[in-house]
């Protein structure tokens, strides 16, 4: 009766002793977590101080002088034509946010649903080429496409929608993942009914797919939203044609870049705004996209 007390004790003990350290070790990682979002948010925070500051000051984190004329300059502002970056910008986002969503679902349905010979050799060939970074095949790009008039000026636009369409596939492994979570048996059911794999693919597989479709749109959308590389190169110097990231390196690359900086921080904060709308907006369906495609198939 003794040693049964005895074991009793020593169980909760333990029991205790395990939560305890579990308590501890819970209020260490959201110690460590919100000092890694500080530090994240702090960037963000002196661009939105900055952008309400009359003048620069260097020396100055919170500014002498507040105003709202950097955000009235954005319209006013002969000088850069920013909301004529900012429509370019948009511009190329939704068209490229939407065709490469079609394009990499239907790459993924395929790669996921269908069975032949070169599959396994041309997914594994596509992510091998995908570990290498874009911009070392630029200068070869920009040439071909100069070729086919395609760069340059207004055709520039079009050019650079067609190379952010063009490597869309290379990220169909996240949708891959997630359409094999969903039943085959929904696809047989829908082939005893009559429907082939089109009909199948939009009627019975896009509607439950929503939370791959937002996260593909999202990583479609904000990729040509922050490029800079390849928009400087494709605007070819034609400052009406440039993006927001290479219009605002623009503004502090001139020797009145301090003169500027204001109406910089003002831009960034507008720019920034139509991200964080998306993700505040579509965050659960963009975690449910990513836990639910990181599966291997």
């Amino acid at each position: 009766m003794i040693g049964k007390k005895f074991s009793i004790f020593a169980t909760s003990k333990m029991t205790g002793g395990k939560r305890a350290k579990e308590k501890v070790s819970k209020i260490v990682i959201y110690v460590i977590l919100t000092i890694i979002s500080i530090i994240w948010i702090l960037p963000f925070l002196y661009l939105l101080i900055q952008s309400f500051a009359v003048k620069y000051e260097a020396n100055l984190i919170i500014p002498k002088e507040w105003t709202l004329r950097n955000y009235t300059n954005l319209v006013t502002n002969k000088v850069y034509p920013f909301w004529r970056w900012y429509l370019n910008t948009l511009i190329i986002a939704l068209i490229v946010s939407v065709l490469n969503t079609v394009l990499t679902l239907i790459s993924a349905y395929a790669f996921s649903r269908l069975r032949f010979k070169i599959r396994k050799g041309y997914m594994k060939i596509i992510l091998i080429i995908g570990m290498f970074p874009g911009f070392l095949g630029m200068i070869v790009t920009y040439y071909m496409l100069q070729k086919i008039h395609l760069a340059n000026g207004m055709p520039g636009l079009f050019g650079l929608i067609l190379v952010y369409i063009s490597g869309c596939v290379m990220n169909y492994y996240v949708a891959k993942g997630f359409f094999d979570t969903i039943s085959k048996s929904l696809d047989e059911a829908a082939m005893i009914d009559g429907a082939n794999k089109n009909t199948i693919f939009w009627r019975v597989i896009m509607p439950l797919s929503k939370p791959i479709v937002v996260y593909t749109v999202l990583l479609a959308f904000t990729a040509p939203w922050g490029d800079y590389m390849l928009a400087s190169v494709m605007a070819g110097g034609h400052s009406e044609l440039y993006n927001v990231a290479v219009g605002l390196q623009q503004m502090l690359a001139k020797e009145a870049g301090t003169q500027y900086f204001p109406i910089f921080c003002a831009a960034g904060v507008v720019v920034s705004i139509p991200i964080m709308i998306l993700f505040f907006l579509l965050q659960g369906y963009y975690v449910e996209g990513v836990t639910g495609g990181a599966v291997k198939g």
